[in-house]
């Protein structure tokens, strides 16, 4: 004769078979707030691998309350796309790089007029001036809001395939990939014939003679393997470029305060991360792309300035008369840091 079970026995059994139940059926932990972040980088660039840390941070911060997702390399949107897909709240949040806002906001491009800011001293002065405050305000204004200046580069190497750019003269002629109407008008001041394009369209540019010769940060040189298709490369701290980490403003002032306190220090950290901690490209950067076969060498102090004397004039000049009077002011802010 079968001894008949006790009630409690019985109510312990079922609840043990309905727990079992849910954690083999139901979905995973989900997280309560998702930040989507598009941004144009390959993922060994230096910002796409800052990005992937600053995701880490973010959840361990906030206990997996927020789920940071990163749509890289153009997946998601275009370059050109990201500001207007934040803005519009097609997505949370995305990373753009400074001198990409164009005629939009003209006043970004300051950071790049040829060997203004590129010191260390001065990126570091930079953040939280009131310069950035300024360019803050006009990101707002423009419907994103910006969370992070992270440092993309404060060099800028030129790459070609007959015969290395160090001189003013050498660029006479030549189709040259640019970066937008202000930096172009210097490139153009030397005599060569600039085509402003993203990042990641320069490569297929340079190996079909779209271009005879290249433009970008050192490290991106490399993570883009401008080594293929150029033989010579001459890199100099000649700009300041920013990836903005901007957000949808609706969406970040509905955050709870912990939680969204929780992801600007995250990203005050990414910021001090992309910050070098001495003038000059770094010898690893250069010695990188000589070890692929490029033969890569870093201008001189005074052939920097032949390069400055050759293009600031231009640059400084459509700067001025694109952004009066807060160019004016802006220039004035920088000259203090």
């Amino acid at each position: 004769m079968t001894k008949p079970t006790a009630p409690w026995a019985t109510s312990r059994r079922s609840a043990l078979i309905a727990l079992t139940a849910l954690a083999l059926g139901s979905p995973a932990f989900a997280a309560d707030y998702t930040m989507r972040i598009s941004h144009q980088f390959p993922p060994t660039h230096h910002t796409a691998v800052n990005l992937d840390q600053f995701a880490k941070e973010v959840k361990d911060a906030t206990q997996g309350r927020v789920e940071v997702q990163i749509f890289g390399a153009a997946q998601l949107f275009k370059p050109n796309q990201n500001h207007p897909a934040v803005a519009s709240g097609k997505v949370e949040a995305a990373a753009i790089l400074s001198f990409q806002w164009g005629g939009t906001i003209p006043e970004m491009s300051v950071t790049i007029i040829p060997y203004l800011m590129t010191s260390v001293a001065k990126q570091k002065a930079f953040i939280g001036s009131e310069a950035s405050k300024l360019l803050d305000a006009k990101m707002e204004a423009r419907g994103v809001r910006n969370i992070a200046w992270i440092v993309d580069t404060n060099d800028g190497i030129f790459t070609s395939t007959s015969k290395p750019l160090v001189a003013p003269a050498d660029f006479a002629g030549l189709k040259i990939r640019g970066l937008n109407k202000l930096f172009d008008a210097g490139l153009s001041a030397m005599g060569a014939a600039p085509s402003a394009m993203p990042g990641s369209e320069v490569y297929q540019a340079l190996q079909t003679g779209v271009l005879d010769a290249g433009f970008t940060g050192a490290k991106a040189a490399y993570s883009r393997k401008f080594y293929e298709v150029q033989k010579f490369g001459v890199a100099s701290n000649i700009i300041l470029a920013y990836d903005n980490l901007v957000v949808n403003p609706a969406w970040w002032n509905g955050l709870p305060s912990d939680v969204r306190g929780a992801i600007q220090k995250a990203a005050d950290r990414a910021v001090q991360r992309s910050i070098r901690t001495r003038d000059g490209v770094p010898v690893e950067d250069i010695k990188a792309l000589n070890d692929n076969g490029m033969k890569t060498v870093a201008l001189t102090r005074a052939q920097e300035k032949a390069m400055a004397d050759a293009m600031q004039p231009a640059v400084k000049k459509d700067f001025l008369s694109a952004t009066a009077p807060d160019g004016v002011k802006l220039l004035e802010m920088i000259d203090r840091l």
